[in-house]
């Protein structure tokens, strides 16, 4: 008789325990990058309160002058995608730095500009290169965070994505009042360093593979290149250029549409692709795509929409916008933690549908609004949205994040964010379009119906007449026509306005129900999930 007969049958090894979490190196570090992520979203949006003052400094046209933003956001879509394959190639800490240190050399050269072609180059530069902060933040809270601890993670960019965009033109709008329009770029170098000190001493989260570098895809990556720029160009510009009627936007979008084909069919062909698409077989990231572009609209178009309403109907100034716009970065703020709890409690489709049903209730309730809306009236609908998104926000991330295998999070990341700015981008270029064009047609509309004689309006007329008589006025009939005229186009300005409201309200309301068609991540004992288990 054998021992092992003797001491029965043979237990079977016991698996292997987790390596150990460094908490502080991972929290400095995290925090490092979160720094970095918050810098280069915001600076975004930190000049569109400032576009004046940046115009005269470097003694720009009109036309010139928005392409400081422009600038910035057109190749800054191709780094978003490209940063997940240099991240696998050289290492999450070493491109996050790079990227990093390109950024403040770019900010400084940007805040020292004399000519507008200087700051347009310095702000494409730097768009592009500090791209790769953003994704990378989103890659290492799924990554490097245990899954008891990712909801955690996701709090923190899902405040950072949500706040920043919001603070942005207020914070630039007072910088350049106590200061002048140069600090909203040399802003950054504080923060940029505190950013490269923590990554580059408690951010080595994973190592790189050289081996990538071979057969590296060139054509790929020049595909990749002229679809996404053509198409943030047309997304960008198209509304000014009156879309395909102007050339440059007909035959980029033609460019776009064939590059794009070409693209996908590269990725999927190719042995070493740039970006993997199998992500995209997954249920639950190919509608978070969806509803990650939902949030992006809601953010950024309601970011863009309620400032230029204030400003453009009410006559706010950039200090009283920015007041006005703190409301929904309060609530974001204060929902974050809450909703992060919520979250890891309950099925995350339920907050993703009550998340988006706030917001879509929040911007139908401007629906409604009229020419006297200000703060007050405008605080339900800012609460409502800012709750809403960040809720919606948080769960939707790790509701899209919670189904795929680690070494496609990089990829899907980039993926995620490249689909909340495309979406945020073309959201805010339909808005601006459908305000031109509703605006011309409720003014038609209440011209014809004025035009056919209707009662109110000769009433209105007759008013107006007697008002500017009173006054003296040497031509009492055609003051009252001019003022009945602006009165109406003002009127039409608003209905337009609340239609851009209810039309953010409908893909919010779209996002919510697309929410339930997705299936949680389960979750493996250990807390491990099971696509961690999987792979």
């Amino acid at each position: 008789m054998t021992t092992a007969t003797l001491a029965g049958p043979a237990t079977p090894p016991a698996p292997a325990a987790a390596p150990a979490v460094n908490w502080t190196m991972l929290f400095l570090g995290f925090g490092g990058m979160a720094i970095g992520q918050f810098m280069a979203i915001l600076d975004i949006q930190i000049v569109a309160a400032s576009l004046p003052q940046i115009q005269a400094g470097v003694e720009a046209s009109a036309d010139q002058v928005s392409w400081i933003q422009t600038a910035y956001l057109i190749p800054e879509v191709v780094m978003i995608p490209l940063s997940a394959y240099l991240a696998r190639l050289w290492g999450t800490q070493k491109v996050f730095m790079a990227s990093c240190a390109g950024f403040l050399v770019m900010s400084i050269l940007a805040g020292l500009s004399t000519n507008i072609d200087m700051m347009i180059a310095c702000r494409a530069l730097q768009g592009f290169i500090g791209g790769a902060m953003v994704p990378t933040v989103f890659a290492t809270a799924f990554s490097a965070f245990p899954p008891e601890r990712r909801v955690t993670a996701n709090v923190v960019t899902g405040m950072i994505v949500t706040l920043a965009p919001t603070v942005g033109p207020t914070l630039g709008g007072h910088l350049t009042d106590w200061l002048n329009w140069r600090w909203l770029f040399f802003i950054n170098v504080g923060p940029g360093l505190l950013s490269l000190f923590l990554v580059g001493r408690y951010g080595n989260f994973d190592k790189g593979d050289k081996r990538l570098a071979h057969n590296f895809d060139w054509f790929g990556l020049v595909m990749m290149a002229v679809f996404l720029m053509s198409m943030q160009y047309v997304v960008e510009e198209g509304a000014k250029d009156n879309w395909f009627q102007d050339d440059t936007i007909l035959w980029l979008t033609v460019l776009a549409t064939v590059t794009g084909v070409v693209f996908v069919w590269r990725q999927l062909t190719y042995f070493q692709p740039i970006i993997q698409l199998k992500a995209l077989a997954d249920r639950n990231f190919s509608l978070g795509l969806v509803m990650g572009a939902t949030s992006g609209l809601a953010l950024y178009g309601g970011t863009f929409l309620l400032p230029l309403y204030l400003g453009r109907v009410r006559g706010f100034s950039a200090s009283e916008v920015g007041t006005t716009m703190l409301v929904s970065g309060i609530a974001m703020f204060i929902t974050g933690p809450l909703a992060g709890r919520w979250v890891r409690q309950v099925d995350p489709r339920i907050p993703i549908f009550i998340g988006y049903g706030m917001v879509a209730w929040g911007m139908w309730l401007g629906h409604d609004l009229n020419g006297e809306w200000g703060f007050v009236e405008f605080a339900a609908v800012q609460a409502f949205r800012g709750v809403g998104v960040m809720t919606a926000m948080i769960a939707s991330t790790q509701m899209t994040m919670s189904t795929l295998p680690l070494h496609l999070i990089k990829d899907a990341s980039g993926l995620l964010n490249l689909s909340r700015n495309t979406a945020g981008a073309i959201g805010m270029a339909v808005i601006a379009s459908n305000l031109t064009t509703q605006s011309a047609v409720h003014m038609n509309d209440m011209v014809s119906r004025m035009d056919r004689g209707s009662v109110e309006g000769q009433a209105m007329l007759a008013g107006l007449t007697a008002r500017f008589q009173q006054l003296g006025v040497s031509d009492p009939d055609g003051a009252a026509y001019k003022a009945m005229h602006y009165m109406i186009a003002q009127k039409a300005q608003i209905l337009a306005f609340g239609d851009a409201f209810a039309f953010m309200a409908v893909c919010a309301l779209l996002a919510a129900f697309l929410a339930l068609l997705a299936k949680p991540g389960k979750t493996a004992p250990g807390g491990r999930s099971m696509t961690e288990d999987a792979h």
